[in-house]
């Protein structure tokens, strides 16, 4: 079981990170400061450190040296966020802005213990026969990110990432929710020659519409109420590196504008500023959306488009991938088996017909979640197709069956102009459509009018982190 050391000088962030870790099979320690740790622990016995830039007393990044080699994974604000990228110049191995939600620090955490793990054994395995997931992350992206899959879509991607790789031109990574956008963006970076630089991730839909273009672009001191000093932006801070774009659909009209700069002329403007200065940044965006389809109803610029559409490259669905399924879902096995310290663990083969059967709506990532679910709850060798949580009738429900609750079943969009489907996708559908109406239906009237079960409409919930409200509403037993 890894053991991490979380280094933070605020309790309640340090303790809500060390219950995450723990429920997630981590083996955690934790200290308030960089002097605390060094008092209390051995800082080079830990498999990963997990510290704040700003303690008190000495920063963060003294850890770095004090772990002789052990990865240090730094969490900053993005009120600090050039000075993250500077403690990676120095050694860490990533960084992590707050606030941070807890798949982004799951998979920040899983991502670095591996690829450690496989530094380790890399130069005593290569000679050695690969596994078929191995030989496919090793093969196909140099070892340097975990995508797993041979089938020939993926096939084809593999092959464009190392043409596109090399060059400066944007990328736009088209695919649905959860199948690995961000691992191709950095595969893309890795493989770049600005590898050594930093790559900046942001997500667009997490950001607060209002803040945006002040995060992004920066600003000056007294730009807006609040703004006490003047700061860098996210695209500054990726300077000579790779920006990396998620969602960038949700990115609103006059952020998009101030891109398109970016794009054209190679230079930004903080907000509240009149002069401008250059940049050298290789723009990577994703999206689950149609673009082209927003930029026809105004939603995202033509141009914009244009700029951003110079390669596409498309992830297909996991559906769609075929025996990879298996494939990915045995290595998700392996990896949780680890974390719990179980080597007995194996699908039964009921499992392994309906993991390839099912239709995976929420693709890797509820694949993963579905892994790790059962290796937690399993209490013999055998994993069940039952313990993986797949709901049958979510299985056979398509894109169709949610388009088909239009306004004839009494579902209203709130918007008169256009279908609310035309330009959304089955995930956005769901969560449109749940948001709307649970002030004035039960769950059970919901799942009824989307055509699932309850069990289905929880979990749903659960993925794509939609509470449920109080309301008025009758309560159901």
């Amino acid at each position: 079981m890894p053991h991490i050391l979380i280094v933070e000088d605020e309790t309640i962030i340090r303790s809500a990170l060390r219950r995450l870790l723990e429920r997630n099979q981590y083996q955690v320690s934790e200290a308030g400061s960089v002097q605390e740790a060094q008092e209390r622990f051995s800082i080079p016995s830990f498999d990963l450190i997990v510290s704040d830039l700003r303690l008190p007393g000495a920063p963060g990044t003294e850890l770095i040296k004090l772990g002789e080699g052990k990865p240090v994974l730094i969490m900053t604000s993005y009120a600090s966020l050039r000075s993250a990228v500077d403690s990676m110049k120095m050694g860490a191995v990533d960084y992590i802005a707050k606030p941070f939600d807890h798949d982004e620090m799951l998979q920040a955490v899983a991502r670095i213990l591996r690829d450690r793990q496989n530094a380790q054994s890399q130069p005593a395995e290569r000679p050695a026969k690969a596994s078929g997931a191995d030989k496919s992350v090793i093969d196909n992206c140099n070892g340097e990110i975990g995508i797993i899959g041979s089938c020939p879509p993926m096939q084809d991607l593999y092959s464009k990432i190392r043409k596109v790789a090399p060059t400066d031109s944007n990328v736009l990574i088209q695919g649905e929710s959860g199948t690995g956008k961000e691992l191709v963006a950095r595969a893309l970076h890795n493989l770049s020659k600005r590898a050594k630089a930093p790559m900046i991730s942001v997500n667009c839909a997490a950001i607060p519409e209002s803040l945006i273009e002040s995060e992004l672009f920066g600003h000056e001191k007294g730009a807006f109420t609040g703004a006490s000093a003047g700061r860098a932006g996210l695209v500054e801070a990726a300077d000579g590196g790779t920006l990396f774009l998620d969602e960038i659909g949700e990115l609103p009209l006059e952020a998009q504008a101030r891109l398109l700069r970016v794009l054209q002329e190679g230079e930004i403007r903080r907000v509240g500023s009149v002069q401008s200065q250059k940049v050298d940044v290789r723009l990577i965006a994703a999206t689950h959306r149609d673009l082209k389809s927003l930029a026809k109803i105004g939603q995202f610029r033509e141009d914009l488009y244009y700029r951003l559409h110079v390669i596409a490259l498309k992830l297909p669905a996991l559906r769609e991938r075929g025996p990879d399924v298996n494939e990915i879902a045995h290595a998700f096995l392996a990896r949780q088996s680890a974390r719990v310290g179980r080597t007995d663990l194996k699908f039964a083969p009921d499992a392994e017909q309906a993991i390839r059967h099912y239709t995976w709506p929420g693709n890797v990532r509820e694949l993963e979640n579905a892994v790790e679910r059962a290796v937690i709850l399993c209490e013999s060798p055998e994993i069940s197709a039952e313990l993986l949580g797949i709901d049958i009738e979510l299985s056979d429900l398509q894109d169709d069956d949610f388009i088909g609750l239009g306004p004839q079943q009494g579902i209203s969009s709130g918007n008169t102009s256009h279908d609310p489907t035309e330009d959304l996708s089955l995930e956005d559908y769901f969560q449109h459509f749940v948001l709307e109406h649970q002030d004035h239906m039960t769950e059970t009237e919901l799942a009824r009018k989307l055509g699932v079960s309850r069990k289905c409409l929880w979990e749903r919930r659960q993925r794509l982190g939609i509470p449920r409200r109080k309301t008025g509403v009758t309560s159901e037993g």
